[in-house]
């Protein structure tokens, strides 16, 4: 069995090309630890830094030195396309709102299935399609404001203690 215990940290246009291929879904690409089985079939034991969303084009390196390229699998989603950008916003803000994960595009936003949220979604205006499709959701704004994984992380997880210890009625130890 493979192991797979580092990520390539350097652009992929700067890497050999992969000589392997893992095609994963987004719950499981959310996890640092799992196995699975690379495209060909050979099965792999995947153990990573924790804190780490794997994303489609991400390069992993195998125990014995192959480059591993992830794919995001096509998965059920739905996919609500709308033509008015106050509708798609007024989505994305009620989605946003429930803490589902989105990708967004020009002129739809996608979700993993949820036959309740489609509903919602359609009484925003939205036309709903379910289908099968690789799910990229956003990174989310710790991700694309911060620097290295682990202060992200970091950063992230005290935030969400802040607001915890907020709603409890006791003030984060920086404010008065």
């Amino acid at each position: 069995m493979l192991t797979i215990s580092r990520r390539l940290t350097e652009p992929s246009h700067a890497a050999p090309p992969a000589m392997a291929f893992l095609e994963l879904p987004y719950e499981t690409r959310c996890r640092s630890r799992f196995r699975a089985a690379l495209c060909d079939g050979e099965p792999a034991a995947v153990l990573l830094e924790r804190g780490q969303i794997l994303r489609g084009g991400d390069r992993l390196v195998g125990d014995d030195g192959r480059l591993v390229e992830v794919r995001a699998a096509p998965e059920q989603v739905s996919t609500a396309h709308g033509t008015d950008a106050a509708q798609l916003l007024r989505a994305a803000y009620h989605l946003g709102n429930r803490h589902v994960a989105l990708q967004i595009g020009g002129g739809w936003v996608r979700y993993l299935h949820d036959h309740v949220l489609d509903e919602m979604v359609q009484g925003l205006g939205l036309r709903v399609q379910v289908e099968q499709a690789p799910f990229e959701p956003e990174a989310g704004a710790y991700a694309a404001v911060s620097g290295a994984h682990g202060q992200r992380r970091e950063h992230a997880h005290e935030h969400a203690h802040e607001h915890v210890r907020e709603h409890e009625g006791v003030l984060p130890p920086h404010l008065p």
